[in-house]
């Protein structure tokens, strides 16, 4: 008998997209144990993609034993720590090399984090970054900043939904210094931008 390889991959996407949007919007809060059973009849595939897609989760960090992942403040605190001296590395770099093309992109970026649905903002949120750490050419850095991607995407939601201020206007500050190949002014406004980000987190979130 043949598989059927792409009701294969189309079962394990809507696992996988499935289980991690709930987790990111909360509908499956920290420390809750997942079952595969349960998880697969909700859903309504079986349990094949179910532990596909927790084996992949678990890879990004979002979860851990079989249960979401539940990070406390230290956690939050530290991961920010290796974020601020990646990316001010890399925003130097990128102040100094990054080209018209990505530039264009990163400008792209910065504009629709202004507008748009939580979902849709966190996505122009996480590129703007990410097209940043990138321009790091270091496959190591890149995988360092990777590993924090997690967290960060648990508590991003949380600062739109309690409306933390001047998001944009810190990112034109950023792309502004950026485009001029300032890089001294682009590391000191990422770094404010990531500890105003920390700083907000940790007064505003009800995770903890």
């Amino acid at each position: 008998m043949q598989v059927n390889n792409t009701s294969t991959s189309n079962a394990y996407h809507l696992a996988y997209e499935t289980i991690r949007n709930n987790i990111l919007s909360g509908e499956l809060p920290g420390g809750t144990k997942l079952v595969e059973e349960r998880l697969a009849a909700t859903i309504g595939v079986s349990r094949t993609p179910i532990r596909e897609a927790i084996r992949h989760l678990e890879q990004e960090g979002l979860i851990k034993d079989k249960r979401v992942y539940k990070p406390t403040r230290n956690d939050l605190i530290h991961n920010s720590e290796l974020r601020t001296l990646i990316e001010c590395y890399a925003v130097k770099i990128a102040a100094k090399k990054m080209s018209k093309e990505n530039l264009s992109l990163l400008k792209q970026a910065m504009k629709d984090s202004k507008n748009g649905t939580i979902e849709e903002i966190v996505s122009a949120n996480k590129k703007f970054h990410n097209l940043i750490i990138l321009e790091s050419n270091n496959p190591v850095i890149i995988e360092e900043a990777k590993k924090t991607d997690a967290i960060f995407d648990l508590f991003s939601r949380t600062l739109l939904k309690s409306k933390r201020p001047l998001l944009y206007e810190e990112h034109e500050e950023i792309y502004r210094a950026i485009a001029s190949r300032d890089s001294d002014l682009a590391e000191e406004l990422i770094r404010k931008h990531l500890e105003f980000d920390l700083k907000y987190m940790l007064r505003y979130t009800s995770y903890f």
